[in-house]
């Protein structure tokens, strides 16, 4: 074992303290994290294809005056049911391009409302400190009283746009108006007119912008059949962005055409059926694209229900990809208006499901920077996001709702369980080699392995093929699973039998593979390898890994500490030993008002520098990683009288046996009973697998566990003779 105190520990006692006391501190993205972002990427192969896109840009923009000209058009104009639509780009094949916003005439699905400071997991998360960059029809009126100054013009446009002002309340709203609450109340948002969209989001990544929100598309009415679900070129271009600038990720709306008839010749089933209806950077790989979606979520952030909503577009892409990627919900969101600063207005569709999702990944990156002082990349975040949401209708994903519905609340668990149950890496794979690693599972649970990379843009650009099949995918990278002979594989999907629930075997063309296990025992190797020649001589890749036992550790509060020995000016505490285990001992004089800290691996201390006569005291627990610890032992007291030093021992009130309880029924639905010989003054603690203490009471009476969410938890009960733990289900 590696007994070197980890990097995190030196700054564990002020966040503990943070913690005790609800003082929230704000964290984001500062200076130095972007600048430590720019470093990263090849800024002179970003510039080029910045200048390259403007040209082009100012090529295309006469040629869409010349149409505009010839045919009589109007640039833009605003539907009755106030939808925008605008000439906004030109086909390889000569195709008018009409960019749409995809409003159809949120947090809480997303499950963002779990990580506030009200939130079931009280991790006070608002996007403080946090950037997120909005392109829309115009800018958002950044004068509105929910946004105070949060609302910057990323543009200088002077265009405002009522589409663009509903999405940026989704993201930001401070909740003046509570059910106008945004996802991330407290984040920033750059809003943008979409018209140089691919080149201001470049610029943007470039200096270090994180999350991007595009709720419109290309409209599908004005394409031709061989348009919807194609790699073309501005799918291309948006991978490019994403490949060079790999922290940066785009979010984007499926789109509202599931009932529009526009496809009358889908790659699979009639028109009618609604499938293969996904246009433009819809399709990109690298990105992700959010369908819209029906829920009923219950008390505790559980799905209790969920539908593809009636107009949210549908996948697959040609090539069979997984998309749309994630679901939220996008019906009657009330959000801010543009037509005055204290104006709301109701709206639904993907524009809608697109911020909620985009939101909550915001609260990622900015918890993932609180406790591991750094921002996850686009393809660990992407991952983390697919690995984690909620699995809908038949096991896998589908071309529906892609991997499930957001769930920000399993993702932010997976984040606190880091090197404790699971496992977020972030490796490269150099061509010709292989990455493998072998995990321990968690006894009984299902383990769920994935790899997300970013891809190289497609060098295979659709120009006119119907329903072409030729993959995007540039790096093919493989994840498999092997344990006594058996190798597990992979989901994948079919999109010439679209309506067929996933498979697992060979994926051949997703940027993203997730292999389950049920019931998982023992230990598995898990093998990252490649097919074929890597683009550019490597890939980096993200691993995640949930239901494992990454460490040995436990999270049992240390028991049967005692004085070992001392000497003239000093004394030796001892505990019970634990395997992989990081303690915390605190002491002080029973005088002073703050704890010593000391971090140490072993199961004793030396408590140096004692003043005889002078009552001490001392406590331990036990700490897996930065974020799941243990209660803090029962305290022992000791006045120093160097080499005659004795514990004080405190009479237990006629509780002269060790303390054993029992806990029952286990698993249980509602209420949990405490069998034990217990003192009035008894008290239990409900902990998570996160050690997060969610409820305390006196336990000499059934304690209510019918607001807990699913799951394990460990029930510590403390008492004048002694401190106990057991574990139990809640479902």
């Amino acid at each position: 074992m590696d007994c070197k105190i980890p990097t995190w520990a030196p700054g564990i006692f002020s966040s503990f303290l943070f913690s005790l006391l609800s003082i929230s501190s704000v964290f984001g993205q500062s200076k130095s994290e972007k600048e430590f972002i720019q470093s990263t990427y090849n800024q002179y192969k970003i510039g080029s294809f910045i200048s390259k896109m403007e040209a082009e840009h100012q090529s295309k923009e006469a040629k869409i005056k010349q149409l505009l000209n010839d045919n009589n058009w109007r640039q833009s104009e605003k539907l009755s049911d106030g939808t925008v639509v605008a000439l906004k780009d030109i086909g390889a094949d000569g195709t008018p391009l009409f960019y749409t916003t995809l409003n159809d005439p949120s947090n809480q699905v997303s499950r963002a409302h779990t990580l506030y400071s009200d939130g079931l997991m009280s991790l006070g998360l608002d996007g403080s400190g946090m950037q997120v960059g909005v392109w829309d029809a115009g800018i958002a009126r950044t004068t509105h009283q929910e946004f105070d100054v949060r609302a910057k013009n990323g543009d200088g446009s002077d265009e405002v746009g009522s589409h663009a002002t509903l999405v940026t309340g989704n993201l930001i709203s401070a909740g003046i108006k509570p059910n106008a609450k945004g996802v991330a109340y407290g984040a920033e948002a750059l809003t943008h007119n979409w018209t140089r969209d691919k080149i201001e989001v470049a610029e943007a990544a470039a200096n270090g912008l994180l999350l991007s929100n595009h709720s419109y598309g290309i409209k599908s009415d004005r394409v031709p059949d061989w348009y919807f679900g194609s790699y073309i070129r501005v799918s291309q271009d948006w991978d490019k962005i994403m490949y060079n600038a790999p922290y940066y990720l785009m979010v984007t709306a499926a789109g509202n055409a599931q009932k529009s008839y526009d496809n009358e010749t889908p790659i699979f089933g009639t028109t009618a059926d609604g499938f293969d209806l996904l246009l433009g950077f819809a399709t990109s790989k690298n990105g992700l694209t959010i369908a819209g979606a029906n829920t009923k979520i219950g008390s505790n952030g559980e799905l209790q229900e969920a539908n593809v909503a009636s107009y949210s577009s549908l996948g697959p892409v040609d090539d069979g990809r997984v998309k749309p990627d994630l679901a939220g919900d996008g019906s009657s969101i009330f959000s801010t208006s543009s037509t005055t600063n204290t104006s709301y207005d109701t709206s639904a569709g993907t524009s809608m499901a697109a911020p909620g999702v985009t939101g909550a990944l915001l609260l990622l990156q900015q918890y993932h920077e609180e406790l591991y002082g750094g921002f996850m990349k686009a393809a660990t975040l992407k991952g983390l996001a697919l690995h984690t949401a909620d699995d809908v209708d038949a096991q896998g994903p589908d071309y529906k709702m892609g991997w499930g519905i957001m769930n920000a609340r399993a993702a932010a668990e997976v984040l606190q369980n880091k090197e404790y149950s699971s496992l977020i890496e972030e490796e490269s794979l150099v061509d010709g080699e292989t990455f493998s690693m072998t995990i321990n599972a968690k006894e009984g649970e299902k383990m769920v392995a994935s790899i997300s990379w970013t891809d190289p843009e497609g060098e295979y650009i659709n120009r006119g093929d119907l329903n072409g099949t030729t993959p995007a995918l540039m790096n093919d990278l493989d994840i498999r699973i092997t344990k006594n002979g058996n190798t597990y594989y992979p989901w994948k999907l079919n999109a010439s039998r679209v309506n067929d629930a996933a498979t697992k075997g060979d994926n051949l063309v997703d940027p993203f593979e997730r292999i389950e296990i049920d019931n998982a025992s023992g230990e598995y190797i898990i093998t990252v390898s490649h097919k074929g020649a890597l683009i550019n001589g490597f890939q980096d890749f993200s691993l995640i890994v949930s239901g494992a036992q990454v460490s040995k550790c436990d999270i049992e509060t240390p028991l049967d500490v005692e004085l070992l020995s001392s000497t003239e000016n000093s004394s030796t505490i001892l505990w019970t030993e634990a395997e992989e285990t990081l303690f915390e001992v605190q002491y002080k004089s029973t005088a002073e008002n703050n704890w010593k800290s000391e971090l140490i691996w072993e199961n004793s201390l030396e408590l140096p520098n004692l003043e005889e006569g002078i009552t001490y005291e001392a406590r331990i627990r036990s700490i897996c990683t930065e974020n799941i610890v243990s209660e803090f032992s029962e305290e022992i007291q000791f006045e120093f009288n160097g080499t005659e030093t004795e514990l004080i021992a405190y009479e237990a009130f006629a509780f002269d046996e060790t303390l054993q309880i029992t806990v029952y029924p286990n698993p249980t639905t509602e209420w949990l009973t405490v069998g034990a010989k217990l003192s009035e003054d008894a008290v239990y603690s409900v902990i998570t697998t996160s050690g997060n203490t969610i409820k305390k009471g006196n336990p000499t009476g059934a304690i209510n566990v019918s607001d807990l969410s699913s799951g394990l938890y460990v029930l510590v009960v403390q008492d004048y003779s002694g401190i106990k733990s057991s574990k139990f289900y809640k479902n």
